[in-house]
């Protein structure tokens, strides 16, 4: 079978994730979930007992868990190389080190912000300390990102990779939560800007946001959430 990769909307960071899909080139197809609603309906809890997303049934119909679980089931199909390097090579490193940070430090610097947007019942001065507090640990993790993103055309290099796909997923966090000017940061700005042109990912995009895109070739199309629940739940 081919896996299914659980994807949340709205703003999921998962759609990095159907970007890398496109990229690896292999069969997949896709389920949509309200992470608003569906994620945290009981029944969602026999795919990922934490009411997170992203999930991915795998192509033996086990549900694995963790963007970066996830990621390294990618990179261990990617026989071509198309989205990742040889595993010895110092590439393979410089991407698996990215990926940690922007998975950990750069992603998590935006719970703040979450965490006032979603406060019920609200709690002003508390969502305001969150805002404050958010919006400085996220400036500072574009700054430490910033300098490590080096002068190559993507993140680990000259081609999108894994770790490129994890960045575009959150990157436009900054823009929704109203943090800073995106161009505060040339190297991410026109890494930014060049992936946001990237087919992989303008079809990962319009996917999220609801949209039928023209076919790829690779989707094998969407499996509805209860399907996907009933036979692959544990």
């Amino acid at each position: 079978m081919e896996p299914i990769l659980i994807y949340g909307f709205p703003l999921g960071s998962s759609m990095g994730l159907i970007a890398a899909l496109e990229w690896l080139g292999k069969p997949y197809r896709l389920c949509r979930v309200d992470m608003v609603s569906e994620m945290h309906e009981p029944a969602y809890a026999r795919l990922n007992a934490r009411h997170e997303t992203p999930v991915l049934v795998t192509d033996r119909g086990d549900p694995l868990t963790e963007t970066m679980a996830i990621a390294h089931w990618f990179e261990a199909r990617d026989c071509e190389r198309r989205i990742s390097f040889d595993p010895l090579s110092p590439q393979i490193d410089r991407m698996h080190q990215l990926m940690g940070f922007i998975n950990t430090g750069f992603t998590g610097a935006f719970s703040p912000l979450w965490a006032a947007l979603e406060m019920r019942p609200p709690d002003p001065s508390l969502q305001m300390a969150l805002r404050r507090w958010g919006r400085d640990a996220v400036i500072k993790r574009h700054d430490k990102l910033e300098a490590m993103a080096g002068d190559a055309s993507y993140l680990a290099g000259e081609k999108p990779t894994l770790a490129d796909a994890l960045f575009i997923g959150i990157a436009r966090w900054l823009d929704f939560h109203d943090v800073a000017e995106r161009a505060r940061w040339p190297r991410l700005n026109a890494l930014r800007t060049r992936l946001e042109a990237d087919p992989a990912v303008l079809y990962a995009t319009a996917v999220e946001s609801g949209e039928i895109p023209p076919d790829t070739g690779v989707c094998r199309g969407h499996v509805p959430l209860a399907e996907v629940i009933e036979r692959y739940g544990r």
